[in-house]
This record gives structure tokens, C-alpha cells and sequence, in this order.
């Protein structure tokens, strides 16, 4: 299991924000680390709902990624040559490393992938303030890179969760994801080569906790509401729309809840609706 310590020294301001954020980030990687940590051989090689991908595949796609952001954060030099080689397989540099990490033995492969997320842990914690770290887009901050490792590792947890049969307690992690997957709105039309609507959206989810998360302006038209759980199924697009309880008020907030998506690169194929699926 992680070795990151479960406690830091009293701060204050955006260092605050970057501990809290990687925090929730430890917390969610020791919830899958849970779920894979005693799998037998076989297991790992179960398929998840992503096609073409085992568990296997989903925790070496984490590791690989740990391992980029950790090279982001300590070495830009390098990272930039080795963006370079990546962006000349755009369309599959992500599948190549979760296919060569997945053909490692299992126990080797959970060893990389822990090793990794701990070391990355150390890194940004003791990153300088106001520090910025190249990325495949634009550069982020340390606060920025552990929120988009989270939001993959639910994701990819999700993946797992769903091939072994195992439902996840929601906790209010969520936030994160759904942060996101509200600030990529205009993103997600952009990657479809559409024009993204000039107004801006309101969003009120509901939090696991029951508290209500909101973003974009009080009297906005265009308006999308529902649970954080069903929104970041959505846009993490581990859930077809139909199957969720997810409302939009106005033609663009429905468009947009047709195409949302919280992470980079090609949306892929998503999931089908279940049979005679729908949300009340």
C-alpha cells in the first residue's frame, strides 16, 4: 500500500489547496489500491468495460501516466522529448503504454504502479509555490496535476469496480471530477470541431454529502442539474446519458450533456445505455 504520509504541517492559502487536492488524490488511489491489491493472476486479466482493456491494462494506464507527470515535474527537458515521440502516435501512445505495462507480471506491475504514485506524492508536495509543469496541452500547476491524476484514477477505478462486480460508495472527491468536467465544457466541443455557446451554463449537483455544489452564474438559462456522482459518470463517459439522472434546461445544456467530457484526447466510444435503461 502508499507510504505517503496521511498528514502534513498546518498551511495556509494555495499551498493549502495543492495538499488538500493530493490528499483526496492518495485517498482515491488507496480506495482501487484496495480493490486490486489481493487480486489473483487471473483476475488481472478480467476485461473491463473499456474495450480491449483487462485490469491489467487499467492500473498500468495510471502508472504510465504517473510516471509522464512525474518526468513533467522534474525533468522538462526530457519530458519534451519524450512529448515529442508521443504526439507522433497521437491516436495510440496512450494504448501502447497501457498495453506494455499490462504484460508485466501482476505483482511487478502494482509494485511500479505504487512506487510511481508515491514518488509523484512527494514531488508536488515539495513543489515550489506558483510552480508550472509542462504538459501534452498547456502547462499546470501542482494543484492541477494531482486533480487530473485523481480524476483519471476514479475513472479507471470505475473500469475496475465495474468488471469485478463491486459497487463504490461515493465520497465528496467528486468535487474534483466534476470541477473539471464543468471547466472542459468548451473543450469537449472543440475536440468534436464545434463552436462552443458564448453563455455561460449553470450546474447544481448534488454532493454525496448532500451539499450542493454549484458553478457558473445564479440566473443563466442554459442549466444542468442532478447528483456530482451521475454528472462525473458522464463526463468521464463511464455511464450513457440515458442511464442517469441528469436534467438540462435549454437547447445548449442538452447538447453539451449529449457530448461532456473531463479529460483530454479523442472522446472514444463511451458506454451504451443498458437495456430498457432510463433514468427517472
Amino acid at each position: 500500500m502508499s507510504d505517503v504520509p496521511k498528514a502534513a504541517p498546518p498551511v495556509s492559502g494555495a499551498a493549502s489547496t495543492v495538499i488538500a487536492v493530493l490528499d483526496d488524490l492518495r485517498d482515491e488511489s488507496a480506495e482501487l489500491d484496495q480493490l486490486v491489491g489481493e487480486l489473483g493472476d487471473e483476475e488481472w486479466a478480467v476485461h473491463t468495460p473499456a474495450v480491449g482493456w483487462t485490469i491489467a491494462h487499467q492500473v498500468a494506464h495510471l502508472a504510465w501516466t504517473d510516471q509522464a507527470a512525474l518526468l513533467a515535474a522534474t525533468d522538462a527537458d526530457a519530458f519534451a522529448a519524450h512529448a515529442v515521440v508521443a504526439m507522433k502516435s497521437p491516436d495510440t501512445f496512450v494504448d501502447d503504454g497501457a498495453r506494455e505495462g499490462a504484460a508485466l507480471p501482476p505483482a511487478e506491475l502494482l509494485a511500479r504502479w505504487r512506487a510511481g504514485r508515491d514518488e509523484l506524492q512527494r514531488v508536488l508536495r515539495a513543489a515550489p509555490a506558483g510552480a508550472r509543469f509542462p504538459w501534452y496541452g498547456p502547462p499546470m500547476s501542482a494543484a492541477s496535476v494531482g486533480t487530473a491524476r485523481l480524476m483519471e484514477t476514479w475513472a479507471h477505478a470505475q473500469d475496475v469496480a465495474d468488471a469485478l462486480g463491486v459497487h463504490r460508495v461515493p465520497t465528496d472527491r467528486l468535487r474534483h471530477v466534476a470541477r473539471i468536467g464543468v471547466r472542459a465544457r468548451d473543450y469537449a466541443y472543440a475536440v468534436r470541431g464545434l463552436t462552443p455557446p458564448a453563455e455561460d451554463f449553470r450546474v447544481e449537483l448534488v454532493a454525496p454529502s448532500g451539499e450542493l455544489w454549484t458553478f457558473g452564474e445564479e440566473g443563466a438559462t442554459q442549466r444542468v442539474t442532478g447528483t456530482a456522482l451521475d454528472f462525473c459518470l458522464l463526463a468521464t463517459r463511464r455511464a450513457h446519458r440515458d442511464d442517469l439522472d441528469l436534467r438540462a434546461e435549454g437547447a445548449d445544456a442538452d447538447q453539451w450533456l449529449g457530448i461532456a467530457q473531463a479529460f483530454a484526447g479523442p472522446p472514444g466510444e463511451g458506454r451504451e445505455a443498458s437495456a430498457g435503461g432510463g433514468a427517472a
